[in-house]
């Protein structure tokens, strides 16, 4: 989904919230950046939360007054709100199957209130003023899911986010903080925990990228590889991750909403689509070829991390189908059903050759 770029009139402005649409021809459920958008909830915030009375509750069965509110900088957004009901939509949308049985319970809204929350706010402008210069006026401004726990995304909502946020991913694709697309939650509700409440939180952040380049599954990077790059992304065409580097957290993320949902604990074949289950079908090939023929299309780092499950996998730490699961998440469906076939016609041709040439050797029958 694009984005128009982001528009820094002044610093000491605080902006929020999506875009007003401007065409009939722009996707009603989109979410846009806020270019001159002026958000108007802190007007309206009081007059909604005076008008929801003490009886309300949700459709999953939790008050109002049982629901433990962000209050703490935070400002709540009520069902019938043109951005509550954009983003609900767009995370349900996102969820494919396990959006019928989620249950958007409360979104609060960051009001950026503290001295230091307005200091943020202001950096994130400057930077994105600046790499508006940098990069030719496109500042490649995208909205991006971080989940947590409730406590972590208070902490992240007040003093940003830590060197101990870094340490608790996996540093799959380097150091630094990892958010999905707003339009592919499913990443980031993957590795959510649940809370006592039987709630699940995520952040919806603004995301400055610039420009981004590929991060391979291994890798150590922990910077832009050069001065041309500013972030990374697991795919440039399709991207599941945004990487943002550590030293990049608090000028290039600005934490803005806060999403609290419902959704069933276990979330084993949820994410199952019917491309996934049939893909790869091709025909089958032995591991160490496959690595083999995987190496010279993959930097060395990711060649490893496919060598260590296909050893987890000898080693019995594995199935096989979680280590072929593993490959296609690494390498992607493309790559590997172009290996497998490449390998597919080489042994056919092999097979054809010997034969002939067995046929040639054979002694004429005389009748």
């Amino acid at each position: 989904m694009e984005y128009s770029p982001i528009q820094v009139r002044n610093t000491n402005e605080i902006t929020h919230g999506f875009k007003d649409f401007t065409s009939q021809h722009t996707p009603e459920h989109s979410l846009h950046n806020p270019s001159n958008y002026q958000s108007t909830h802190s007007r309206h915030s009081h007059d909604q939360e005076s008008a929801v009375s003490d009886s309300e509750s949700f459709s999953s069965g939790v008050s109002y007054d049982q629901f433990q509110s962000f209050n703490d900088g935070m400002t709540r957004l009520f069902e019938g709100d043109r951005v509550h009901d954009l983003i609900k939509q767009r995370l349900v949308s996102g969820l494919g199957l396990l959006g019928k049985k989620a249950t958007v319970v409360a979104i609060h809204r960051n009001t950026y209130s503290g001295v230091l929350q307005q200091a943020r706010v202001q950096s994130f402008q400057i930077t994105a003023k600046a790499m508006e210069k940098k990069c030719g006026g496109d500042v490649n401004l995208k909205f991006g899911w971080y989940g947590g726990t409730r406590d972590e995304i208070c902490e992240i909502m007040k003093h940003g986010f830590s060197a101990r946020m870094i340490d608790s991913s996996c540093r799959l694709y380097g150091s630094g903080i990892y958010l999905s697309p707003d339009n592919s939650p499913v990443e980031c509700v993957k590795k959510l925990n649940v809370g006592k409440d039987g709630l699940r939180h995520m952040i919806l952040c603004r995301v400055i990228l610039g420009k981004a380049e590929v991060v391979h599954p291994g890798s150590d990077q922990y910077h832009p590889s050069s001065d041309e790059f500013d972030s990374g992304m697991d795919n440039l065409s399709s991207p599941k991750k945004y990487i943002v580097w550590s030293a990049h957290m608090n000028t290039h993320i600005l934490p803005e909403y806060v999403i609290s949902f419902r959704a069933p604990s276990n979330l084993k074949g949820y994410f199952r689509t019917p491309e996934s289950t049939r893909t790869p079908t091709s025909p089958w090939m032995p591991f160490p070829s496959l690595i083999s023929a995987l190496s010279k299309f993959l930097p060395p780092t990711t060649t490893k991390l496919i060598i260590k499950h296909y050893r987890d996998h000898r080693a019995k730490k594995i199935s096989r189908q979680e280590l072929i699961q593993q490959v296609r998440k690494i390498i992607g469906d493309k790559l590997l059903i172009s290996v497998i076939k490449s390998f597919r016609t080489k042994m056919l041709v092999t097979s054809s050759n010997l034969e002939k040439k067995q046929w040639f050797k054979k002694e004429p029958v005389l009748e």
